[in-house]
């Protein structure tokens, strides 16, 4: 069952743009079409997410320091574990270690949005020191993330820090090749559990700044942009991991801290994914695009129990996140719990976001997120 189903449909949910006129002649877009109620209600939870931004210092180190001590106690485990022959007891602990390794990203994510600290210094170097851990260069991807941000649901700009989306229009004009490409690339299998543990691992390791071979619309980083940053990380990984090796053996850290990365990868990946790419997400053009609509209607509410809550640092919040980035994520279910209007909003539950692996294109037509093989019926039936 859809979000909208379940809780009827939404101010975004409307006739596909073409069918709508307005009085000067032009289509007009779904924000010249929305309710008042609903505009009022937008600058309502603007101004109230508003009032949250701004780090609290102590939080922020007790927070840091409590995952930082859980984390490094179950990779002194995991180690150790291996040194002494217990392998099966190290891949037992990486799935709690990859956990812990999700909170600390979502503590190097809110240092990239300059909300965890007031000083950009202290932002940043915790930002860059719990890179080591993540494998994640820290300035490319706080570049990249702000971009998402500034770009969610516009299709005249997608590009770097998003999952790569094409209209079924896009699509159906590929090649034989480029449609495979993409198909491949949109499979949950490879997207999340092969895709995530070797972008992380490995292609985090290079400069690449280019769109893939399907995209039909990207704006990216430029290699002057980005080189410095992942140089810096790996010099950082050479150093951190070959003294590690040096100490334990290259094998021994492999085995260790392999799968705890993969774990974090697979989680941190899927999170991202069902974000944004849910059946009645936001996708408009530019001079459709409204910055609070795609922040409050094209960002879910993932509802997860609050253990898995706590290790994802609140993102499921991430309405509320796209709309006012600069609220660390300790203070994001606080926001949620003060406003009517943002508990009265949809929520996605972990059921219910399984299905979202399947959806793959954006129909215009139709306001909504389709698979594969809706897409194929839609040509059929525009062929009969």
């Amino acid at each position: 069952m859809s979000i909208t189903a379940r809780y009827g449909a939404r101010p975004h949910n409307r006739p596909p743009v073409s069918s709508l006129a307005r009085a000067d002649g032009r289509a007009a877009g779904v924000y010249d079409t929305a309710p008042r109620a609903s505009e009022a209600m937008l600058r309502r939870i603007s101004a109230h997410c508003a009032s949250y931004q701004g780090a609290n210092a102590a939080r922020s180190i007790a927070q840091v320091g409590l995952s930082l001590g859980i984390y490094f106690a179950l990779m002194a485990g995991s180690i150790a574990s291996v040194a002494y022959g217990s392998t099966w007891l190290s891949l037992l602990i990486a799935p709690l270690a990859g956990l812990m390794l999700v909170k600390l990203f979502t503590i190097q994510h809110d240092c990239g949005h300059g909300s965890y600290f007031a000083s950009k210094r202290a932002n940043d170097a915790l930002g860059f020191l719990i890179s080591i851990l993540t494998f994640t260069p820290y300035g490319f991807w706080r570049d990249s993330h702000n971009r998402h941000h500034a770009s969610s649901g516009n299709l005249t700009r997608r590009g770097v820090g998003a999952v790569d989306t094409l209209t079924v229009e896009e699509y159906r004009a590929l090649g034989f090749w480029r449609r495979a490409m993409y198909r491949l690339y949109r499979h949950p299998v490879m997207m999340i559990f092969f895709g995530a543990p070797f972008y992380f691992l490995i292609v985090q390791r290079l400069p690449l700044t280019g769109a893939m071979p399907f995209a039909e619309v990207y704006h990216g980083l430029k290699f002057q942009q980005v080189w410095r940053s992942i140089l810096a990380l790996n010099i950082a990984l050479l150093v951190v991991y070959g003294a590690l090796s040096w100490l334990f053996g290259p094998l021994t850290v492999l085995i260790a801290v392999a799968p705890v990365v993969s774990v974090a990868a697979i989680v941190g990946v899927w999170l991202f994914f069902v974000q944004h790419q849910y059946e009645d997400t936001y996708w408009r053009p530019q001079q459709e695009w409204s910055y609070a609509e795609a922040a409050v209607y094209g960002s879910s509410h993932y509802d997860l129990p609050k253990p898995l809550q706590w290790v994802t640092g609140n993102i499921g919040l991430h309405h509320i996140h796209h709309l006012s980035s600069r609220i660390p994520n300790y203070r994001l279910q606080e926001c949620f719990d003060a406003s009517p209007d943002l508990r009265s909003l949809p929520r996605l539950s972990f059921v219910e976001s399984l299905k979202c692996a399947q959806l793959a294109l954006w129909d215009g037509d139709r306001n909504k997120m389709v698979t594969f093989r809706a897409a194929q019926r839609g040509s059929t039936n525009e062929a009969g």
